[in-house]
């Protein structure tokens, strides 16, 4: 025979009479254990059984029951097809292990046969309706999804019909294990398998007919419905849940993209949240995981219950506070007259006694991993609330929905600030232009006219064409400075700039800053200045050009705004940062307290842009910044008001050598 060939369509093709019918796999499992009982229930042994499982994966989840059969009869045959370690073997019952290409691996057997009645189900695993005229549809290529498997065939407590299934099943079993022919035989003859000829399944019903126990049946079959109700219900509460929960999520994301207003946005949000959950008090409020203090601002309460908004929060001490930063999730309390986080901390227990607090539930509002923001529930009913899983999903889902709100509340309340930037932005825009016009037109225009005239007077006297000359070369350097100070600054705050730090001697720095100062060109006599840098000042480490860069510009800068009886002290000493401090100080025009950092922004000047009298593009002080930050120094003013004098102080790190760190604990001595 081949053993490619469906058992079932076998059994069809013998019995034409029978119709299949259609079966869920739950079903299939209730009436084979069914089927099992009424063998163990009974009080007769030695039953003939036949189990075909499809697939090994199948057969582990029963082999326990079939071990339990095997002492009620010696005539129990279990078919698979092996995938680990099932093979051919008598312990317990006999295992049969068939080919994976055979049909059996399609389908599922189970045959009871006894002295006083006989079951069979046997049924082979379909995609389809119920094939008309036998023709059975194709398999289903999944066999891992068991809810959605189906099967059709045949489940009959009719003798005739078990006696031919029988037959058929030990017939392939014989083929896989002929050892096993005389004890195939024995079962043969003891319940006349394969004696029946022609069998209509109408004549033999009387013959065959006996009081049968269906009791296994009836048991079975009601646990199966129930726990096929139970299900559904559990199924149908939880999609009401999860729509509820969608409905509330939906919501409050509608509130978040309607309003501009967070107040408003968090206000529906503790309501709707208070309302769908039936707390007796919902809150939601702001805090950072530094904080130690919280003012309530959102909150929905029940007829009854005493409201808390307004009040202040400890958090520094909270114990649940400070469980929830360190684990970053939620924090539920049962009980609070039980629960030991409350009963030890003293600021919980009289919150919970005061606001008649039960049952607690706080839960972070975090965005990006930074927390923003706490939301709680408080129960203040008899008895203590059961926190359900999904209760808290849901919580943890509006949790996430009042994060968004809370981001959009930190834009609004920076709008003002982001316009503020963006305001300033366009005057800078506006001084550039402004800057770059007069500062460039201004010189270019005499060089020109300069150039002209000793182009148009040739006769022009030599004292008049050397004047013409220095003029046309001072503002071409003029111009120059302009557009090297551009370049500067653009370079600096585009980290274009490559720093080459090194050990120097602060007094050799300034040296050079001052006969560059000594060079510039300048009509007016220029104010005293006076070096006050002791000898034991420790090495500094930084650029030294873009040291000797500082220096001269805030020498330059002091000689603007110092009349020239006026004068200009340079002083640096070591500060308790281990840095060296160096201060620029000139008894000059000084500086209004409101505009002691605003100096240091770009194309700024006292002055204003086109009412300067000492000239200048108002970048100096902010590449003196860009250069000082760049060395990880502080640079800052400081100035008395107008007619005061200013000072301007900046730090530089300081080399730690070994003979540096000697002789400071020396001298510490």
């Amino acid at each position: 025979m081949s053993i490619s060939t469906s058992v079932l369509s076998d059994l069809l093709k013998s019995l034409p009479y029978l119709r299949p019918q259609l079966y869920f796999k739950a079903s299939l499992t209730a009436l084979s254990h069914a089927m099992e009982d009424q063998v163990l229930a009974a009080t007769l042994v030695q039953p003939l059984v036949i189990a075909s499982f499809q697939r090994e994966r199948f057969y582990r989840q029963e082999a326990h029951r079939y071990q339990r059969l095997a002492l009620r009869s010696n005539q129990v045959y279990v078919l698979s097809a092996p995938e680990t370690d099932f093979a051919n073997s008598s312990e317990y019952y006999e295992k049969v292990a068939f080919e994976p290409e055979d049909g059996l691996s399609q389908e599922w057997h189970l045959i009871v046969i006894a002295d006083n009645y006989a079951t069979c189900l046997v049924c082979r695993e379909s995609l389809g309706s119920i094939a008309k005229n036998s023709q059975l549809p194709e398999i289903s290529p999944n066999l891992d999804m068991d809810t959605a498997r189906r099967f059709e065939g045949i489940w009959t407590s009719e003798r005739g019909v078990s006696l031919k299934a029988a037959q058929l099943l030990l017939d392939r079993i014989v083929v896989y294990r002929p050892e096993l022919a005389n004890k195939i035989e024995k079962a043969r003859q003891r319940f006349g398998i394969g004696e029946l000829r022609n069998y209509s399944g109408v004549e033999q019903v009387s013959e065959y007919a006996c009081d049968i126990d269906t009791d296994p049946f009836v048991q079975r079959l009601v646990t199966y419905l129930q726990a096929s109700q139970y299900k559904l219900h559990k199924a149908y509460r939880s999609i009401t849940a999860q729509a509820r929960k969608e409905r509330l999520v939906n919501s409050i994301s509608t509130a978040i993209r309607r309003s501009l207003d967070p107040h408003e946005v968090l206000q529906v949000a503790a309501q709707e949240l208070g309302q769908h959950l039936e707390a007796c008090r919902c809150l939601i409020y702001r805090a950072q995981a530094t904080d130690s203090q919280a003012v309530i601002e959102h909150e929905f309460l029940t007829p009854g219950t005493v409201s808390v908004r307004g009040q202040t929060w400890e958090l520094e001490k909270n114990p649940l506070f400070r469980e929830i930063v360190q684990q970053g999730e939620g924090v539920c309390v049962n009980d609070t007259l039980t629960d030991n986080r409350v009963i030890n901390s003293v600021g919980l227990s009289l919150i919970a006694k005061k606001f008649a607090i039960r049952s607690w539930l706080i839960e972070p509002v975090f965005y990006q991993g930074r927390l923003l923001g706490i939301v709680e529930l408080h129960y203040c009913r008899m008895p203590p609330h059961d926190w359900q899983s999904g209760e808290l999903d849901l919580v943890e889902a509006i949790a996430t929905q009042v994060g968004a709100a809370l981001i959009q509340a930190e834009a609004y309340a920076n709008l003002e600030e982001l316009n503020q930037q963006l305001e300033a932005l366009d005057r800078t825009r506006s001084n550039l232009i402004a800057i770059t016009g007069h500062e460039l037109r201004t010189p270019l225009s005499t060089i020109q006219v300069c150039l002209e005239s000793l182009a148009s007077e040739p006769d022009m006297p030599l004292e008049l064409q050397q004047v013409m000359l220095n003029t046309a070369l001072s503002d071409s350097e003029r111009m120059r400075k302009l557009v090297q100070d551009f370049l500067t600054l653009s370079n600096l705050e585009s980290g274009r700039v490559e720093w080459h730090p090194e050990s120097l001697t602060l007094q050799e720095c300034v040296d050079l800053a001052l006969s560059r100062n000594r060079t510039r060109s300048s009509e007016e006599k220029p104010p005293q200045i006076k070096t006050q840098i002791t000898q034991d000042l420790p090495l500094v480490r930084a650029d030294g050009d873009w040291l000797v860069e500082v220096l001269a510009k805030l020498i330059d800068n002091a000689c603007k705004f110092t009349p020239p009886q006026g004068e200009i002290t340079i002083k640096a000493i070591r500060n308790k940062n281990q840095m060296v401090e160096v201060t620029v100080a000139d008894t000059g025009r000084g500086i209004e307290p409101n505009r002691l950092e605003v100096v240091f922004d770009r194309f700024y000047q006292e002055e204003g842009a086109l009412r300067r009298t000492t000239g200048g593009t108002g970048l100096g002080l902010a590449i003196c910044r860009q250069i000082v930050n760049g060395w990880g120094g502080e640079i800052w003013a400081e100035s008395f008001g107008k007619d005061q004098g200013s000072q301007f102080h900046f730090t530089i790190p300081i080399v730690q050598s070994s003979k540096e760190e000697k002789r400071s604990k020396v001298k510490s001595k």
